[in-house]
C-alpha cells in the first residue's frame, strides 16, 4: 500500500478521527431519547456505537422502525435530529476536543488535499469547523444526510482523482465500507478491532512526523 504522505488526497472521517466526540454523542442520544424506555435507549445506543460512521437520521429511523416498530415516524425523526444538532453544536465547541496528533499531521502536511467524509451532519460539521478554527485545513467538509458511500464517490468524481492515489481514514466498519465500495484504500485509526479488517493501521500519526 501506498505511502500515506506520497497521498494526493485523504479523506477524513470526523468522530473519533478529527475530534473526540464519540462520548458526547453517546450523551446526546440518551438526552433527546430520555422519554423513551431504557431498554429501547440502549438498544440504540448499541447500535450506534457499533454503527459510528452512519448519520443519526439512520439511527433515529432504525430506534423507531426496528426497536419500536413504528412507522410514518419522519416528522418526529427529524425533530429528534434538529434537537440533537443544537446539543453537539453546544457541547462539541471544546478545543481540548480534538485529537491534536491528528490535527498537527494534516497541518504539516497540506501539499495533500484534505476532505472531511463524514456521517455527522453536514451543516453542523462545518459550523463546529469553523468555530474550531480548523475549517481552513480542508478543501471540503462533507457529511449527512447524503451517505458516506456518496459521498466518497461524488468527490473522486469532482476531483477526478486516481483511486490508487487516495485513501479514507475512519475509526468504524461503515468507514471500511466506504473505502471499499469506492475501489480506494482504507485506514483503520483509534479502533483496534480495524486491524483485523486489512494490514493499514494508524496506532499513531507521531509515527508520520
Amino acid at each position: 500500500m501506498k505511502n500515506l504522505k506520497d497521498r494526493k488526497a485523504i479523506f477524513w472521517d470526523f468522530d473519533g478521527v478529527i475530534l473526540n466526540s464519540m462520548p458526547i454523542r453517546e450523551k446526546g442520544f440518551r438526552e433527546v431519547l430520555s422519554s423513551y424506555p431504557t431498554v429501547e435507549v440502549e438498544q440504540l445506543i448499541d447500535y450506534h456505537n457499533k454503527n459510528a460512521g452512519l448519520s443519526r437520521y439512520v439511527k433515529f429511523k432504525y430506534f423507531f422502525n426496528y426497536i419500536r416498530k413504528e412507522f410514518d415516524t419522519e416528522e418526529l425523526e427529524a425533530d429528534l435530529a434538529r434537537k440533537f444538532s443544537v446539543l453537539m453544536k453546544e457541547s462539541l465547541l471544546d478545543e481540548k476536543l480534538l485529537i491534536h496528533e491528528v490535527i498537527n499531521f494534516i497541518k504539516r502536511n497540506l501539499i495533500i488535499k484534505m476532505h472531511i467524509v463524514s456521517g455527522s451532519d453536514g451543516d453542523e460539521l462545518r459550523y463546529l469547523c469553523s468555530n474550531l478554527g480548523i475549517e481552513s485545513l480542508f478543501v471540503s467538509i462533507e457529511g449527512s444526510p447524503t451517505p458516506k458511500i456518496k459521498l466518497v464517490e461524488r468527490l473522486i468524481q469532482k476531483f477526478s482523482y486516481q483511486k490508487e492515489n487516495i485513501c479514507l481514514i475512519g475509526d468504524s466498519i461503515n468507514d471500511y465500507q466506504a473505502a471499499s465500495l469506492n475501489g480506494i484504500d482504507f485506514m483503520g485509526y483509534n479502533n483496534k478491532a480495524l486491524i483485523a479488517l486489512n494490514e493499514s493501521y494508524i496506532n499513531s500519526f507521531d509515527e508520520y512526523s
